[in-house]
C-alpha cells in the first residue's frame, strides 16, 4: 500500500485501461474515470483481505441478466459483515439499523454487498470516531479548529424532525436527511451541530428530488444565498447540498441546536463532487456577511478527514481507511504495468520516457453516467 503521507499527490485519478477492468471483473462502461478506478481499488481490497465478491443482476424485457462484478461482495460475505473494515464496525452498523430513527431510509443491500456505496464507508471511517469520542473529539477539532471544542456524540442518517420532516412545516417536508450529524460544544461553549454529507463515487448527475414549493420558500427564509429564486441551486448537481444546507439551518431557526456548520465530504479526486461544490459555494453570501447564527457550509476532502485521524492518534485507522478509499497510486502504478506490458518495444532512437503521475498523457473522455445499481 502507498503511504498516505505524500510529497507529490497525484493531480487527477488515473485513467484505467478496460484491459485492466476487464482482467480484474470490473469493467462497467457507463462508470465515470473516477468510478472506474474507485471500483478497481474497491475490488483489490476485498481480495486483499479475501472476501469473495458476487454478481450484479440487470432487469431487461427478456428478464434478468447476472453479471459478475468483482466489486460487489457475496450474499455470504455481506451478511458476515465483510464490507466493515472490522466486526467491531459490523456491530455498530447492526445496533444502528435496529435503532434507526423513525423514517430513516437505509438501502441494506448496498450497505452491506456495495463495496463503492458511500454509505458503508461513511460507518467506516465515523463509527470508529462514534465509539471513541477522544478520537472524535481530536479530529474534528483538526478538521473545523474555529468551531469545534468537543464531540459530544455522532448520529447515522438523521434529521431534525421525528416525522422525518414530512408533516412538520418548519422544514422541509420531503423526508430530506444527513448521513451524519455531530453534536458539539463550540468554541463558544454553546451546544452546536456538525451536519454531514459525504460522497465517494458519485457523479452528481441525479436522479433530484422532486419540486416543490417549499423548496422556493425554504430558500428565501435561511438567508444563505445571494439569489435564493436562482434555478442553479434546484439544479441536479446542486439541489442536495442545497436541500441538506437549508435543513441544517432551518434546525437552527427553530431552536433545535444553537449554531450549526454544513460540511461535505468527498474524495479530492472526483472531480464530478468537487465541481458541484464550487458551483454551490458560488451561490452562497460570503461568509464574512453572514449573521452569527447562519450555518457555515465548508466542503473538506475525504483524505484531509483520513489524515486528520492519523494526527489524532488512529494511525492504523487511517492507514486502513487510505488503502481502501484513497490509494489511487496503486491504480496508477496498475496501469503504468500495464501500459509496459502492452506497448510495443521502441530502439534506443524512438525510446520515450513513460508519463509520470505529475504529467499524464492526454486523452479523450467519453460521454459517462451514473449507474445507480452498480
Amino acid at each position: 500500500m502507498s503511504s498516505f503521507i505524500t510529497t507529490a499527490p497525484l493531480p487527477r485519478v488515473p485513467l484505467v485501461p478496460q484491459s485492466i477492468l476487464k482482467d480484474h471483473g470490473v469493467s462497467c462502461i457507463i462508470d465515470s474515470r473516477f468510478r472506474a478506478a474507485a471500483r478497481l481499488l474497491q475490488h483489490l481490497w476485498l481480495r486483499d483481505n479475501g472476501i469473495p465478491t458476487g454478481h450484479h443482476v440487470r432487469r431487461d424485457g427478456e428478464g434478468d441478466v447476472v453479471i459478475p462484478l468483482e466489486s460487489l461482495l457475496s450474499a455470504e460475505a455481506a451478511r458476515a459483515g465483510r464490507n466493515f473494515i472490522s466486526p467491531a464496525v459490523h456491530t455498530f452498523v447492526r445496533r444502528e439499523l435496529i435503532m434507526r430513527e423513525e423514517g430513516a431510509c437505509y438501502d441494506e443491500e448496498r450497505l452491506f454487498g456495495n463495496a463503492l456505496s458511500s454509505m458503508p464507508m461513511c460507518f467506516n471511517v465515523f463509527a470508529p470516531l462514534a465509539m471513541d469520542l477522544e478520537l472524535a473529539t481530536a479530529t474534528f477539532r483538526l478538521l473545523l479548529p474555529n468551531f469545534v471544542k468537543q464531540v459530544h456524540s455522532l448520529r447515522f442518517e438523521t434529521a431534525p424532525s421525528r416525522e422525518r420532516d414530512r408533516a412538520d412545516p418548519r422544514f422541509l417536508q420531503d423526508g430530506s436527511a444527513f448521513d451524519l450529524a455531530a453534536e458539539v460544544t463550540d468554541l463558544d461553549g454553546d451546544r452546536a451541530t456538525v451536519f454531514i454529507e459525504v460522497k465517494f463515487s458519485e457523479t452528481m448527475d441525479g436522479p433530484p428530488a422532486r419540486p416543490r414549493e417549499r423548496y422556493l420558500t425554504a430558500a428565501r427564509e435561511v438567508q444563505l444565498y445571494n439569489d435564493p429564486d436562482s434555478l442553479v441551486l434546484r439544479s441536479v448537481a446542486c439541489e442536495q447540498f442545497f436541500r441538506e444546507h437549508a435543513l441544517g439551518q432551518l434546525a437552527v431557526d427553530a431552536g433545535l441546536t444553537s449554531r450549526a456548520m454544513f460540511v461535505v465530504i468527498a474524495p479530492r479526486l472526483n472531480r464530478r463532487v468537487q465541481a458541484a461544490i464550487r458551483i454551490y459555494a458560488n451561490e452562497l453570501i460570503p461568509e464574512e456577511d453572514l449573521d452569527y447564527d447562519r450555518v457555515r457550509f465548508q466542503a473538506i476532502t475525504l483524505e484531509t478527514v483520513i489524515d486528520a485521524i492519523r494526527q489524532a492518534g488512529a494511525v492504523d485507522l487511517a492507514k486502513t481507511l487510505w488503502g481502501r478509499y484513497c490509494d489511487f497510486e496503486r491504480i496508477f502504478h496498475l496501469a503504468m504495468a500495464e501500459t509496459a506490458r502492452t506497448q510495443p518495444s521502441t530502439g534506443p532512437d524512438n525510446a520515450t520516457e513513460p508519463p509520470s503521475p505529475s504529467s499524464p498523457k492526454r486523452t479523450r473522455r467519453r460521454n459517462e453516467v451514473e449507474s445507480n445499481h452498480a
